[in-house]
């Protein structure tokens, strides 16, 4: 007497048509087989249970088929059968898995250039690949790049981040996705038809449900539940067998919410976690329930998109309860809860939690929705004085408190024309400290500086240099106000910009932001009242000292600026890559 088969091991597709979902997979491979343009290596990769191993074997039966290559394999020829039963000794399935060594992939590699003996290609068929150690990806590498002509390989791995990119780089990659709920249960409903066991629609949808994607927990699960409930399958056995709850229990716990019954709730979820469900799966049907309630408010329509909800008159009334903003909020309590469990022995306590505050999301909802009101109230009556006034003065009536009105430009011309914030003062004191070591510590660092920036902090100084220094605090000059504006706004440039000039000099300085046109006017303005013009020589010794530096300083700013040389290899290279040297 034969063992029994489980579902996913008897129905396992044997071509691109059978396999459920991946369009995108199946067509590319297809028209690859097609018009012969298969290559060499493959990287299937994706969650489990989502056809990876299964596209695999049917490519390589599409390959090798007497009929082919073709689009489909015929599955009755010699080579499709053999493939089929895993008896082709051309066709080799390895499981990094238990074979990750670098001896086991010396073994493969040393067969590669042995002709296939009964088919057209060799295929090898590497699951669990991410599992191979180092020096296996090693070994297989060269191989990889320059297989000979007869030779296919097909990796497939849940976990691609794990592989190498000097591997993934040699590989046609397919990223397999989730397969929808939709899918699973018609592949289900084909199933149970061909095997002629009876099927309640909605115990499916329980099952693909809780599957999340992947076809083979679904048949498992269904292998499961079909041997517990013997001649007819119903709900109760689905969620019995599952873990998964019914969706009454969720009816029941969203009218105790929106009522504020907080013990109602609280009870409810204790007695659920009495009879073994896991809080953390709770929390991620609750998720759902409340999202199929979303799904009922704003496209009633969509019920094919139900996941637990039936949508149902009763369902519907139940949504209708909920304001969408309060959907909202309760979705993103669930969410950082669930995510928060995941650090936490204390799952329960995070669940009961949240039930509570769930239950207050209405009144904060409520709370919105009037201060909304109060505002839309208030815009209505500016509106009206707003029209009021357009219209007196289109009859030529000037408004009351019109002195007011023509107050107003004289404040606006008080602040420059860029909108930049100038510290004036704080500059005139880095100038009167300003040496020429410092700014020079500063500019023998600058490219440095620019390189080590994010891209985006590093565009706002395209056109910034530093101007002047002392031994705390320099100034930066922009040449666009916007930039300069843009770099005073930004609040982690500006942390983190004098921390990274720390880090490469040594000193935390303060930076001074400001426009090139605005430097040009101070400068002049301390020009003029130290009376460096002039050079006098009759002053202290204490003030001829600081002025001739700091006129030193200024003077070489002018010089580099204007020195045709500097500014046509800055041209050519870039300011960055430009230092000047004095001899």
């Amino acid at each position: 007497m034969l063992s029994y088969q489980a579902f996913y091991r008897v129905y396992r597709p044997q071509s691109f048509a059978e396999m459920s979902g991946q369009t995108h997979i199946k067509q590319t491979l297809q028209n690859a087989l097609l018009y012969h343009k298969t290559t060499h290596a493959y990287l299937f990769s994706g969650p489990r249970g989502t056809g990876k191993t299964s596209a695999a074997k049917i490519f390589a039966k599409a390959l090798n088929c007497e009929n082919g290559p073709t689009k489909e394999p015929c599955n009755t020829c010699e080579t499709c059968k053999s493939i089929t039963e895993g008896s082709n000794t051309d066709v080799i399935e390895f499981d990094a898995a238990s074979n990750s060594r670098v001896e086991e992939m010396r073994e493969v590699i040393e067969k590669v250039r042995f002709a296939p003996s009964n088919a057209r290609y060799k295929v090898y068929i590497i699951d669990e690949v991410h599992m191979l150690s180092t020096s296996a990806f090693n070994a297989l590498l060269k191989t990889l790049e320059e297989p000979p002509a007869h030779v296919v390989f097909i990796l497939a791995t849940t976990e691609p981040h794990k592989i190498p990119l000097t591997i993934i780089s040699r590989c046609q990659r397919f990223d397999f996705k989730r397969i929808t709920s939709a899918d699973i249960v018609l592949r289900m409903k084909d199933i149970l038809t061909d095997a002629g066991i009876e099927y309640d629609e909605d115990v499916l949808k329980v099952i693909a449900q809780t599957a999340a994607g992947g076809m083979r927990d679904a048949l498992s699960m269904l292998d499961q539940v079909v041997s517990f409930s013997g001649e007819k399958m119903t709900i109760e056995d689905a969620l019995l067998v599952t873990g998964s709850i019914g969706q009454d229990v969720f009816f029941q716990l969203a009218e105790a919410l929106i009522e504020k019954d907080v013990a109602k709730a609280l009870s409810s979820v204790e007695q659920l976690v009495e009879d073994g469900k896991d809080p953390v799966r709770l929390t991620e049907d609750f998720i759902t329930f409340y999202r199929d309630l979303l799904i009922l408010l704003v496209a009633p329509n969509q019920t094919e998109l139900l996941e637990i909800a039936t949508g149902d008159d009763a369902f519907r009334e139940l949504a209708s309860k909920f304001p969408i903003d309060t959907l909202y909020k309760s979705i993103s309590i669930l969410t950082n809860t669930q995510q928060e469990m995941r650090f936490s022995n204390h799952a329960k306590v995070y669940l009961e939690t949240a039930i509570i505050r769930l239950a207050q999301v209405p009144r904060e909802a409520t709370a919105t929705s009037e201060s909304n009101s109060e505002l839309e109230n208030k815009v209505r009556a500016l509106e009206s004085q707003l029209q009021q006034l357009q219209q007196q003065i289109s009859q030529g009536i000037l408004p009351t408190g019109n002195s007011t009105m023509q107050e107003q430009p004289k404040k606006q011309r008080t602040r420059s024309q860029s909108g930049v914030k100038v510290s004036s003062g704080r500059i005139h004191e880095i100038l009167k400290t300003a040496t020429k070591t410092d700014i020079q510590a500063i500019k023998s660092e600058w490219s440095n500086i620019l390189q080590q920036l994010q891209k985006s902090h590093a565009a706002l100084l395209n056109d910034a240099e530093p101007v002047a220094a002392s031994s705390s605090a320099f100034v930066l000059k922009f040449k666009y106000d916007i930039h300069c504006q843009m770099a005073m706004e930004n609040k982690t440039f500006s942390s983190s910009f004098p921390q990274l000039i720390a880090s490469l000099i040594g000193t935390m300085y303060e930076v001074v932001y400001v426009p090139e046109e605005n430097w040009l006017k101070i400068r002049e303005e301390f020009i003029q009242q130290n009376g460096l013009k002039q050079g006098s020589s009759n002053d202290s010794a204490e003030n001829s000292s600081q002025p001739s530096e700091a006129m030193e300083l200024l003077q070489g700013v002018e010089e580099i600026s204007e020195d045709p040389l500097v500014v046509e290899a800055e041209k050519l290279f870039g300011k960055e890559f430009v230092e000047v040297h004095d001899d």
